[in-house]
């Protein structure tokens, strides 16, 4: 590994080159595209560099204490020398491979504002010109959408494992997903010496032929090649370009399309075997068949009755073959599908519902339904799932079906398979829904009645108008719980829920709760949360409030840290990091017009009279309390009292008690006589408007009275920033609702999933906690609280009332954004058996266990736009776990079940007598016994 040596800095400050850097960056991060170069630098240096260049403005800001409230931070206690030359040896793998070829290598576990800063290739050309150092680690910017702004830099490209036979030669190669197969073919033949008439290349994942790789302009993204994953490279026999007799071979039994496609299914040796007639050399494999298919295979004609689903009659089945291991066709990305039916034909209490007449429940009046067809289609595709013998069946008219009523589902683009579950179960609910005239029920208030009671009101009321097998079989009853932040109402209800979305716990975000300040007065000060990247920076703060508060042009979010009932600072740097506000520190959020570069604010401090201390006198003085107000201005701005006045008057609007007090009149109030008379003529009080007292604190720091006149004031004599006293009188407090100016909610209200060591897994008991928690409403779902009569970004507690015989949950592995598409690999850790809800039901007069195994997951592999779907399904008669991708079905391991790829789990509830059989530990010897595991 080569690490240059330092260059000579030209004679730049530190100030000079944070500035420089701050110029490129905005203009580069404006400008950036597709194929643009990225750079990491490993974070240790960059931070280095940032206390470098700020070590200036910290010091200079540390000599302007101010006596009225504004306190900085103390002194660094040394200045901070020039980084030496630039060192990214943290980021590298040092680990020799046995591959010759293999180029730099990161680590597998870095995180970005963890370990490395990515930099635009103009910041890190102007570092490198400065610093020298090394190694250089580009990386570049691909497109992961539609649109041409959702850019993501390929820090990890696909890294694949060439295989070049006859040779049996292997090397190792980098390449972006986005790298069209001419690319690759181009590389192979780089890596191996070799020209591209001399080659064909297989997609070899598994080291299985699934398919020749002769498509140029295809991407590697879309021919879904995987992260490490294997690929063949044949060398040709001729000198001609044409492809000898084994790679003609392959092509007849590995090229075909899925229009001709004949599906194999491997089992056991021990399987029974049957064989279709009329069998046609042109076959092929399907994508994920095992090469080792000689022990049993199972085919079908190629005809175009494949999509009638006939059962082939001339077969031979030994007697006591089970049923259920019956493949489903891949119709063209349609293993989305596949691996939700599957999950829902092998679920016990479905498999014997639709085997039996179940035709006399379908609703064949229901507006909500699909007439009783999606039903049908679904019963008969359940049956030949069920029947016996081994032929792969076309799901094509359940298909048709699922896409006439659901059209978001047609086409042979891949979906999303929790998405099409939710949409099964609902349409499937509708289609037999025993109540065929649904009652209007209206929802009685609690009335101080107990949970039990309202909650089974809530049930009768719900099973009244939605009675199936599905909601006998798979819903169960949230409680929810809204808290107003505002006046504290209290909502509960009791939902019915077909399935639980559990959150992933990322350590890479956090919430944050900001008070917001509105200075035009339409509005009171509201707390507003939000979630920002834990390494992230205050522009991302700025933004996501921005964005809850619907800023419009021409405004913006102005961030201050409050100190002493003053301003210590504003927050405008952007690029400061979030993890350098601490816990309790109190920011607040200001929503104020936005002005030119000559402009300065009015920092508006609340006091009132307190008995001053240590004086046995009766005595008072004036006190900063509550949360200041600012005001925009620009410096060359003609101010007279009656200006100051009015701002006053309309920040405050808001806060007035009384209709009758909304006209505020606020005078010189330099006459205490007349003070005191009105606090103390209680004959007068109807009669006299608000009259509040205004203080200027001039350029000798003494305070001026501020009457309403029309004589300006001159603000540039004034030091910043311009300080104003609002005096609250004892009648003024009355007069005002202030509690939403003293009360500021602490930054991090709502605390974070407890850590994690590196590499332990995230339990699944985790994931449910994280659900269960407390937490605020997302600023696009306000709750309508019928105290304050206004929209409310409550807080939300959900608990587990009711439990249903089947859990469905569906882990949240996708994240999005306006710009970002992601998906967590994160690995849960969930249980196979005795998964113990006991302790997780708020209904503690429930008598009954709440115990489940497991029986079947869908699992996602790969990248959103990419991926491929397959399920895990234990055939409960025989004790066994399979693997259904597609069309091909094998046996599997139990400790082959949990992997990272675990996307949908299905649990039954089973008794406690069967607790005590099953493989895993009886946990729920009594209810009221408290776990461990959580």
């Amino acid at each position: 590994m080569e690490v240059e040596v330092a260059a000579v800095s030209p004679e730049l400050s530190p100030e000079e080159e944070r500035l420089l850097i701050r110029d490129i960056t905005i203009a580069a991060e404006a400008h950036s595209k597709e194929g643009d170069n990225f750079f990491l630098i490993a974070q240790r240096w960059w931070q280095h560099w940032v206390d470098y260049v700020t070590q200036e403005a910290v010091s200079t800001a540390n000599n302007g204490l101010s006596s009225y409230g504004s306190y900085h931070h103390e002194s660094v206690s040394s200045t901070s020398r020039r980084p030496a030359a630039i060192d990214n040896s943290d980021l590298i793998d040092d680990v020799v491979s046995e591959v010759s070829n293999v180029e730099i290598e990161l680590h597998e576990t870095l995180v970005e504002g963890r370990d490395y800063i990515l930099l635009p290739q103009q910041v890190w050309e102007k570092l490198y010109g400065w610093y020298g150092g090394g190694p250089t680690l580009p990386r570049k910017a691909i497109n992961t959408g539609l649109s041409q702004t959702d850019l993501a830099i390929e820090v990890y490209p696909l890294r694949l494992q060439l295989l070049l036979m006859p040779k049996g030669e292997r090397a190792v190669v980098r390449i972006s997903k986005k790298e069209t197969v001419s690319e690759l073919h181009k590389k192979a033949c780089e890596v191996f010496d070799l020209i591209l008439d001399q080659i064909c290349i297989w997609d070899y994942y598994g080291q299985q032929k699934h398919a020749l790789m002769d498509n140029m302009e295809q991407t590697l993204d879309d021919a879904n090649i995987q992260m490490d994953q294997h690929i063949l490279v044949e060398v040709l026999s001729d000198g001609n370009g044409s492809l000898d007799g084994g790679c003609m071979s392959s092509i007849q039994e590995n090229g075909c399309n899925e229009k001709d496609s004949l599906s194999i299914i491997v089992e056991p040796s021990r399987s029974s075997l049957s064989i279709a007639e009329n069998f046609s050399t042109n076959n092929c494999a399907s994508r994920s068949c095992s090469s080792e298919f000689s022990q049993s295979q199972y085919l079908t004609s190629p005809s175009s009755e494949l999509d009638n689903n006939l059962h082939i009659t001339h077969s031979i089945t030994t007697r006591g073959t089970p049923v259920g291991l019956t493949g489903l066709l891949n119709l063209g990305n349609t293993c989305f599908m596949n691996s939700a039916v599957q999950c829902l034909v092998h679920t016990p209490e479905f498999a014997r519902y639709f085997r039996e007449d179940y035709r006399q429940e379908i609703n064949w009046q229901n507006p909500l339904g699909m007439v009783g067809e999606l039903a049908l289609a679904f019963g008969e595709l359940l049956r030949k799932l069920w029947a016996p013998g081994r032929t792969p069946i076309s799901p094509r008219p359940f298909k048709s079906k699922l896409a006439r009523f659901a059209p978001q589902f047609s086409g042979y683009s891949q979906h999303d398979s929790q998405e099409l579950l939710a949409f099964l179960l609902d349409g499937l609910h509708e289609d037999l829904n025993r109540v065929k005239h649904k009652p209007y029920i209206r929802t009685n208030d609690a009335d101080g009645r107990s949970d039990e009671e309202v909650a089974d009101e809530y049930w009768a009321n719900h099973i009244a108008r939605n009675d199936s097998i599905i909601v006998d079989v798979c819903q169960g009853q949230y409680k929810s719980t809204l808290v107003c932040p505002v006046c504290g109402k209290v909502s509960v209800t009791f939902d019915p829920f077909m399935y639980l979305s559990l959150p992933l716990q990322s350590t890479s975000s956090r919430t944050v709760t900001v008070m917001v300040f509105n200075i035009d007065g339409s509005t009171l000060p509201t707390p507003c949360t939000v979630s920002v990247p834990k390494q992230g920076r205050c522009r991302d703060l700025i933004q996501a409030l921005s964005s809850a508060c619907s800023i419009k042009n021409g405004e913006k979010i102005l961030l201050a840290e409050i100190r002493g009932h003053f301003i210590h600072h504003f927050l405008e740097d952007p690029s400061v990091l979030l993890s350098t506000i601490k816990d309790d520190d109190h920011i607040v959020a200001y929503r104020v017009q936005t002005l030119g570069l000559d402009s300065t604010y009015i920092q508006f401090v609340h006091r009132r009279e307190e008995m001053e201390p240590g004086n046995n006198s009766s005595s008072t003085v004036w006190k900063p309390y509550g949360t200041p107000l600012i005001t925009p201005i620009t410096c060359d701005q003609t101010v007279t009292g009656t200006d100051i006045h009015m701002m006053v008057r309309t920040m405050l609007a808001p806060l007035v008690q009384h209709e009758g007090h909304q006209s505020l009149t606020l005078r010189n109030s330099s006459s205490n006589e007349e003070n005191d008379s009105r606090d103390t003529d209680s004959d007068s009080e109807t009669t006299t408007s608000p009259v509040m007292h205004l203080q200027l604190l001039d350029e000798n720091d003494e305070c001026i009275d501020l009457s309403e006149e029309e004589n300006p004031i001159n603000l540039a004599s004034l030091a910043s920033p311009i300080i104003v006293f609002i005096n609250w009188s004892k009648k003024d407090l009355k007069r005002f609702d202030i509690h939403h100016l003293e009360n500021i909610p602490e930054l991090f209200k709502y605390a974070p999933a407890p850590k994690r060591t590196r590499g332990e897994p995230l339990s699944l008991y985790a994931c449910l906690d994280a659900f269960l928690r407390e937490e605020p409403l997302v600023p696009e779902d306000m709750w309508y609280c019928p105290r304050c009569k206004e929209q409310r970004q409550a807080s939300k507690k959900l608990d587990l009332w009711r439990l249903p015989e089947v859990l469905v949950i569906h882990l949240k592995r996708f994240s999005f954004s306006r710009s970002t598409k992601h998906k967590l690999e994160t690995f849960i850790n969930f249980p196979i058996h005795d998964l113990d809800l006991t302790n997780y039901v708020a209904n503690k007069k429930s008598p009954q266990c709440q115990i489940y195994q497991l029986y079947a997951l869908i699992n996602h592999y790969g990248s959103m736009a990419s991926g491929h779907y397959t399920s895990h399904i234990k055939l409960l008669d025989e004790n066994r776990w399979y693997n259904f991708d597609d069309s091909h079905i094998s046996p599997i391991n139990e400790d082959e079940v949990k992997s990272a790829a675990a996307y949908v789990l299905f649990y039954r509830r089973i008794k406690v007598e069967d607790a005590a059989i099953s493989n895993g530990a009886l946990s729920c010897a009594n209810p009221t016994h408290s776990f461990s595991r959580r």
